[in-house]
């Protein structure tokens, strides 16, 4: 007999819809020339990204890289109708979320070193390079992100397939935490709220050292 189970940690699913909000409030901010809220946006997002790399080390078990990157075996042994149903990202689109987290850390990255052609707005560790590399790496932090918003159209796709194809809604459980079950499949533990502050606070130490400390 089915039932439901909790499947992500409220810290996993508000990264989420963080980042979600956050990535069209960076293309908006550029786009309208409010740079200053651009770099705010952009500073929030490394603490983010932050948080989800430790997270992925020290989280809810769902949540943790060893948990879902798998070999090649296991993604082909899912591609060839094994194991259907999983608890968390399955074999592929585990790795389709490790290359989102690292595209949003090298467009951050980006970021940080960037400056605009007339020298007048410019990341926190612009000043650690030369103008010239600063202006450059701010074509490259462009370039970035038109290829993280294709990258995200293939997220969306997949997300939609799943769900019209497969009759396997993703985006519900990444809202509530909860999705059905197959008898005897256990759901993941409730997160403890010391470990979730501890790496709140890690993550915004590191943001503060980054973008204040040099």
């Amino acid at each position: 007999m089915s039932g439901r189970i909790r499947v992500w940690d409220w810290p996993t699913r508000l990264f989420h819809w963080l980042i979600v909000l956050i990535v069209p409030a960076q293309w908006w901010t550029a786009r309208q020339e409010m740079m200053d809220f651009h770099i705010i946006t952009g500073q929030v997002a490394l603490g983010l990204i932050i948080f989800r790399v430790i997270w992925g080390l020290v989280g809810s078990e769902t949540a943790r890289f060893a948990r879902f990157l798998k070999g090649p075996r296991k993604i082909l042994d899912y591609l060839s109708g094994g194991a259907r149903r999983l608890v968390g990202h399955n074999p592929l689109g585990g790795w389709s979320v490790a290359a989102m987290l690292l595209l949003l850390a090298v467009q951050v990255g980006l970021g940080l070193f960037a400056t605009d052609e007339d020298g007048i707005y410019s990341g926190p560790l612009s000043h650690l390079v030369t103008f010239e590399s600063a202006t450059r790496l701010a074509e490259n932090h462009e370039t970035v992100f038109k290829i993280l918003l294709g990258f995200i159209g293939l997220h969306l796709l997949a997300v939609g397939w799943y769900a019209f194809v497969r009759r396997d809604v993703l985006v519900a459980p990444m809202i509530t935490g909860m999705r059905q079950a197959e008898a005897g499949v256990g759901g993941i533990a409730p997160p403890s709220p010391r470990r979730v502050a501890l790496v709140a606070a890690i993550a915004a130490g590191l943001t503060l050292l980054i973008v204040k400390a040099f």
